[in-house]
């Protein structure tokens, strides 16, 4: 578990869900962690969880489509507990409707906080991520639909697929200063996201469908989708970078 010399691990979007199960894998493997997220109460319910289980974490309070906010909330997190070490770009959000029938306002919303985001993000944490070498990570959450598409998630399929874009071309960009720069990519995860999605008459078939697809026939984990992150951010993962990993009991198969 962490101590005062600990090195640090940035976590977005770790209020809940998978924020706070990679919160928990990674303080288990010894790193301090900084939970950053708009939802002030659940980040520090986040950071209890932590320190309850003999981990060390404090909570930074930032909306990541603010630029401005992202900063302070950097800056802060150092302050307290050092420089950032390894940053998990996990923040993400959507809504389940055809394209046909959506609005740019909602557009506009999911690329601020699934791709503009993780942007802001990861400038904020890159020179203390760089001065680490080899021992840096920057990890992204994506999602296998930005692998292979989802119905009635257009925009968000667009966004993910922009993050492992962008993930490719920082690890070329990174790779002299050996920095790993890696995405895991969820399937379908019981996760509060997932049951939005699922609220409606329409997403609710689609959840239900994705299910029966799985070869494993169930819905993944947030625990399980910690574990690959983990395997990243892990020392014996300094050779690999510019990669993809799926989580999704085999939902898809692409190369």
């Amino acid at each position: 578990m962490a101590d005062d010399a600990s090195p640090v691990a940035v976590v977005t979007g770790g209020a809940g869900g998978i924020g706070r199960a990679l919160s928990l894998r990674l303080a288990r493997d010894g790193f301090a962690i900084g939970v950053l997220d708009r939802d002030r109460a659940g980040a520090d319910a986040t950071c209890e969880a932590v320190t309850q289980a003999g981990g060390r974490a404090v909570a930074a309070t930032a909306d990541v489509t603010d630029e401005v906010q992202v900063a302070r909330a950097f800056g802060d997190l150092k302050a307290r507990l050092g420089p950032t070490r390894v940053l998990v770009n996990n923040v993400g959000w959507d809504v389940f409707e055809p394209f046909a029938k959506s609005a740019p306002g909602t557009w506009n919303k999911i690329i601020d906080v699934n791709y503009r985001g993780m942007l802001f993000c990861t400038q904020a944490a890159l020179p203390d991520v760089v001065a680490a070498g080899n021992q840096g990570r920057i990890i992204s959450i994506g999602s296998d639909a930005g692998r292979v598409g989802s119905f009635g998630e257009a925009v968000y399929s667009g966004c993910k697929a922009a993050i492992i874009g962008f993930s490719k071309a920082l690890a070329r960009e990174l790779a002299r200063d050996l920095v790993p720069v890696n995405v895991v990519c969820p399937g379908p995860i019981d996760t509060a996201l997932l049951k939005s999605v699922g609220s409606s008459e329409q997403g609710a078939k689609v959840v239900a469908g994705m299910s029966r697809a799985i070869p494993f026939h169930r819905l993944g984990t947030p625990e399980e989708i910690a574990d690959a992150v983990a395997s990243f951010a892990s020392p014996a993962a300094g050779f690999i970078t510019g990669q993809v990993l799926s989580v999704s009991g085999g939902l898809t198969m692409a190369g």
